[in-house]
């Protein structure tokens, strides 16, 4: 079992940065694939960016590649979704995502992927 604690979330002006974390509990982070997904108002869950294993392969979803970077920390048990040049559609509930992978380059886009889901961090972009 592992349980995942997002944190970072809150209140930006348009064209400003955050950094969300999330950290995992468990001896076994460095075995899961590790995704962020969101949630804006009346709208479906939706992929924003995962990162396998050893952070060999990284995927972002087009409309925040250039302006999000993800990252691990393995010896942290702890995933970053670093934020630049948000704007009010980035407004959402932000979840990480635990996907148990046997393979270093192992990495899906797909929600049905992971097994373990944090409770979300709010991100607020006024504009």
């Amino acid at each position: 079992q592992v349980q995942l604690v997002e944190s970072g979330g809150g209140l930006v002006q348009a064209g400003g940065s955050l950094r969300l974390s999330c950290v995992a509990s468990g001896r076994t982070f460095s075995s899961y694939a590790m995704g962020w997904f969101r949630q804006r108002p009346v709208k479906e869950r939706e992929f924003v960016s995962a990162i396998s294993r050893s952070a060999q392969r990284i995927y972002y979803a087009d409309s925040v590649k250039g302006r999000f970077t993800i990252s691990r920390d393995d010896a942290k048990n702890t995933v970053y979704l670093h934020m630049n040049s948000l704007n009010p559609e980035n407004t959402a509930v932000y979840y990480c995502a635990a996907d148990r992978t046997y393979s270093s380059i192992s990495l899906s886009y797909s929600e049905g992927s992971y097994d373990y889901w944090g409770r979300g961090t709010q991100v607020t972009v006024s504009s």
